[in-house]
């Protein structure tokens, strides 16, 4: 069964489904732009040491994300590889 989150929670090896943005700034709007938009499966790669940044990947496109920004992602969670 999914579970929603924001996407700054998944671990590396789960993927999701972006259900909507929390906010509308700059960053978010780039973001869809890029083509992270609602409906669009993304999947959290892998992660700094520290854990931050964040690599995430969809639609074919790898991306290094921080957890600020990803923090306004609301997903819904399919689960681990």
């Amino acid at each position: 069964m999914a579970e929603q989150s924001d996407l700054s929670k998944m671990k590396p090896g789960t993927k999701g489904k972006v259900v909507r943005y929390l906010c509308e700034d700059e960053c978010t709007l780039r973001l869809q732009e890029m083509g992270l938009t609602e409906g669009t499966e993304v999947e959290v790669v892998k992660q700094a040491p520290l854990g931050d940044p964040v690599e995430v990947q969809f639609r074919r496109c790898r991306l290094c994300l921080r957890r600020s920004e990803m923090q306004g992602i609301e997903v819904e969670v399919e689960g681990k590889k």
